[in-house]
């Protein structure tokens, strides 16, 4: 479905901050479909500059309300109306006023009122909302239903005098979580049921009926309260700002919204949506914690393979026997490859549990050259990007590519050759990875199936068992060695 922008375009000479103030419009209006029971549809004049007279409208977004049934089943958006087909629409917008029908309209199988709203901004219309209700809804009008409607023609007034939508409104609350109507003196008018069980919950049990809504919320926020409460919420409450905050009270946290209401300059009251978010703070607490936990042992894990590494190289140092001396060396650079893949999981930048295989390549890299004797003349070159995977695959992984570069560096590179590039290519359904070394290259009779060399028993081994892929070793065109690595996804 093509966006706002794209429907826009060219042909209707509004301006970047026309454009906004309709992005900020659609990003909120689910409110006034809810407060209106009725379906939106966002009409712009279609002008072929800022200067001409419009040709007609077209539908750039539509919204249909939760809090009843639509009576625009069909998507309408990229939907035009000529200039005289629609004489609500041209009326609203050559005469800037709220244009609503006197009778009702039958259109695609429903009976219809329709109402048009204009949009202004900047002191000039830029838009236009047109309100369709079902004119044969036998929906009984209670307090509630009376409140909605009220509270939706006030918003609908406020947006023909330019004061709605409100700038860098979030919409995160919505009507059905909870409303109270309060009045120009802050004093509330009406609650709905879902907005009392809410305020319960919080610990406010007495009547909110003609109290002041400030007083009453923070009232219960002082009571028992360690630390000052701020004082800003009673002015927020009485409606007097828009705005939207989260209190809370002994575990129970409300996220309010409070939307000021006005004409014509003079302050009608506010509307206060509420929504206890307790149980979903709750579990975000629980993730949060969890994921902190997870964190701190892939911490300590990393610090106890690090003391393993210490013991075996202190180890090391004490046995004369060469052979003894490089085997226990080559299982501390085995212990410090997985050592790398925890360190990465304990450092935050993870957030989901993911390994960035790229970090782990340079880092085996910089850590198996680092400890070459050759390392002062080796340059090493990464190309290509190899994204993230889970941890029980990077380890295996980390494992298989410190054995491939040190293999390089002591069989390619002991006597000749300078470089050791990696080369990856991740696809759809598969990660390849090249180490390449422009040394002395294989022995003529070299057959890795047969190959004796622990360090490659262990890279055939974890890439066959645990990585599922595949291992060759080859001659380069040149000189050198390429071995490749490929893992299925």
């Amino acid at each position: 479905m093509p966006t706002l922008d794209e429907l826009v375009g060219g042909g209707s000479a509004l301006t970047a901050e026309d454009l906004i103030t309709l992005h900020t419009l659609i990003a909120d209006w689910q409110l006034l479909a809810d407060l209106s029971f009725a379906d939106l549809l966002l009409w712009v004049p279609l002008r072929a500059d800022a200067n001409s007279w419009p040709s007609g409208h077209l539908v750039v977004a539509q919204m249909r309300p939760t809090t009843g049934p639509t009576v625009l089943p069909t998507d309408l958006v990229g939907t035009q109306a000529a200039w005289g087909t629609r004489t609500d629409l041209d009326g609203a917008l050559s005469e800037e006023k709220i244009m609503r029908s006197r009778a009702a309209v039958a259109r695609d199988g429903f009976s219809m009122r329709d109402e048009v709203i204009p949009v202004r901004h900047n002191d000039r219309v830029i838009a236009l909302v047109s309100r369709h209700t079902n004119a044969n809804n036998q929906r009984t009008a209670g307090r509630l239903e009376e409140i909605y409607l009220e509270s939706s023609n006030d918003l609908a007034e406020m947006m023909a005098e330019g004061l709605y939508p409100i700038a860098n409104a979030t919409g995160n609350v919505r009507v059905g979580d909870g409303l109270i109507r309060v009045d120009a003196q802050g004093k509330v008018r009406f609650a709905s049921p879902n907005a009392l069980s809410a305020l319960r919950r919080f610990g406010i049990q007495s009547s909110i009926e003609d109290q002041d809504l400030g007083v009453v919320v923070t009232e219960a926020l002082k009571f028992g309260a360690r630390t000052p409460v701020d004082e800003s919420l009673i002015p927020l409450f009485q409606g007097r700002s828009h705005r939207e905050t989260e209190i809370e009270r002994r575990g129970s946290i409300l996220d309010v919204r409070v939307i000021s209401l006005s004409k014509e300059h003079q302050k009608l009251g506010a509307l206060v949506l509420l929504h206890d978010v307790s149980e979903i703070r709750r579990r975000e607490r629980e993730l949060l914690s969890k994921d902190v936990t997870i964190r701190e042992i892939h911490h300590r894990v990393k610090n106890n393979l690090q003391t393993v590494s210490a013991l075996l190289r202190l180890q090391a140092r004490r046995l004369e026997d060469p052979a003894g001396r490089a085997a226990l060396n080559e299982a501390v650079r085995r212990v410090a490859a997985i050592a790398v893949v925890h360190e990465t999981l304990s450092n935050g930048a993870e957030t989901d549990e993911n390994v960035d295989i790229d970090l782990i390549i340079d880092r085996l890299m910089a850590l198996v050259v680092d400890v070459s004797p050759t390392s002062e003349r080796i340059s090493v070159v990464r190309a290509g990007n190899a994204g993230h995977l889970p941890p029980h695959r990077a380890t295996p992984l980390a494992m298989v590519l410190a054995e491939l570069f040190q293999n390089a560096l002591e069989h390619g590179l002991a006597s000749s050759g300078e470089t050791l590039t990696v080369t990856v290519t991740r696809e759809a359904n598969a990660l390849e990875i090249k180490v390449s070394d422009d040394g002395a290259g294989l022995p003529a009779d070299f057959d890795l199936a047969s190959s004796t060399h622990l360090g490659l028993q262990i890279v055939k081994t974890l890439t066959e068992n645990e990585l599922q892929g595949s291992i060759s070793l080859k001659e380069r065109l040149g000189p050198g060695t390429d071995a490749l690595l490929r893992i299925p996804l």
